[in-house]
């Protein structure tokens, strides 16, 4: 059953915290899953319109926290190019130690408990460029939909990128789950579903989308190091070797194809990319030290008894 959140005495809630992001996962989960009519609807509407409150309020914690640093990026073409380009070295949770760590120390186990987090918590890239590219100029649009129709395999279901990583997790025989996932991962998640699902949020998620394509490969080819390191065959590598490659020419055509003309068609947008680009990459960076914690803390231990491995 969908648990809603409950505010505290002082009518607030804190909303990076574990029952706060479980609950917006579940909800997420719910809302964007196909279903049917039900003689309940109208309790259901009560529960979005209380869900989607939380879900706005949760967002603007996060825009006030890189309100300062998007605001002062710059607001010409080539200059806000050059700033978002210079977010894969400098921005934040860029090149984490976490990452190196996977590619040559970490153990099957460890693995295993890093693809259950980042499966419970993958918000599914393809469902959240489509449910952005709705109404945009026809520049941005374009470049979203050859991006989507990449992620889609090029209609070729073999090609399609979700399933690579779902068979993946079976292969690893991991079962993600929301009550398992720690919540700065599920927090990254429930940022990139909000900035997609709200039209209010449309340019902040095109700029988070778009430094994702930024600053996947470096560690899409660390995680296939690893994996390559534990023997894991090429067709069960797939999935991150081929994104740390094709991200590369996905980021080039983003920034070429909507990023700029998104700009030079309204200079104001450049502060809505920054922050989208910002909340996911500061999303990113906390997910990160948290799985450093446990893996490094030695939590990892307790969970691979448990799961006899």
């Amino acid at each position: 059953m969908l648990q809603l959140v409950q505010p505290t005495a002082s009518g607030t809630q804190d909303l990076l915290a574990d029952t706060t992001q479980r609950s917006l996962a579940r909800w997420n989960a719910a809302r964007l899953a196909p279903g049917v009519p039900t003689a309940d609807w109208r309790a259901g509407l009560d529960r979005d319109a209380r869900m989607m409150r939380v879900e706005g309020e949760f967002l603007e914690q996060l825009r006030a926290e890189v309100a300062d640093e998007a605001a002062a990026a710059p607001t010409d073409v080539d200059g806000f190019v050059a700033w978002f380009e210079a977010l894969e070295p400098t921005g934040p949770g860029q090149h984490d130690a976490l990452f190196p760590w996977l590619a040559e120390e970490a153990t099957l186990a460890q693995f295993r408990w890093f693809f259950e987090q980042e499966a419970a918590g993958e918000a599914g890239f393809d469902d959240l460029v489509a449910m952005t590219q709705i109404k945009l100029p026809t520049a941005p649009k374009l470049e979203l939909a050859r991006n989507y129709w990449d992620e889609m395999g090029r209609g070729n279901p073999k090609g399609m990128h979700g399933p690579m990583l779902d068979a993946l997790v079976e292969t690893l025989q991991v079962d993600p789950s929301i009550d398992r996932t720690v919540a700065e991962s599920l927090t990254l998640a429930n940022a990139m579903t909000a900035m997609a699902a709200n039209r209010r949020y449309a340019w902040h998620s095109v700029g988070a989308l778009g430094v994702i394509e930024l600053t996947a490969p470096a560690r899409a080819s660390l995680v296939e190091q690893g994996l390559r390191r534990l023997g894991f065959s090429g067709k069960e590598r797939k999935y991150f070797a081929l994104h740390s490659v094709l991200d590369i020419k996905h980021s080039e055509d983003w920034i070429a194809e909507a990023l700029r003309p998104a700009m030079a068609e309204d200079p104001t947008r450049g502060r809505w990319l920054a922050e989208g680009a910002l909340i996911r990459l500061k999303c990113g960076a906390r997910c990160f030290a948290r799985y450093r914690a446990e893996l490094w803390g030695g939590a990892v231990a307790g969970w691979k008894r448990a799961f006899a491995f």
